[in-house]
């Protein structure tokens, strides 16, 4: 099921470029990392999470990406564009081959089933 996103028509005119130039640069340093490498992480400090992942990616010897935005005091901005442009509502953020697949929880689950050795293969 695809999930909703307002159409650009119903978007006014004058208002279309603001909204398509928000916060940018960090969807575009996300989506650069996510070309290059296999695994990218996407955190943030003072979350347990993005650890989580990161020691579960290690444990598991997997190599990866970790990019880290801010904490709960800072650049929340930012990382609500990446949310916007993904619709994960939580960090981490993780990628592999392209493909986001959740956060620590799913990343483990992934792991845990033999799934992230095989998408990447």
């Amino acid at each position: 099921m695809p999930r909703p996103i307002l159409a650009e028509f119903n978007i006014h005119p004058a208002i279309r470029e603001t909204i398509a130039a928000h916060e940018q640069t960090i969807v575009r340093e996300v989506q650069a990392a996510v070309a290059k490498h296999a695994v990218v992480v996407v955190g943030m400090g003072m979350n347990p999470f993005p650890k989580k992942a990161c020691k579960a990616l290690d444990a598991a010897g997997v190599a990866y990406q970790y990019l880290e935005y801010g904490n709960y005091f800072n650049t929340w901005r930012q990382r609500n564009a990446l949310k916007l442009w993904t619709g994960w509502p939580t960090m981490p953020m993780v990628f592999v081959k392209g493909m986001l697949v959740g956060g620590a929880n799913d990343l483990i689950k992934l792991i845990a089933s033999g799934e992230l050795k095989k998408l990447l293969a």
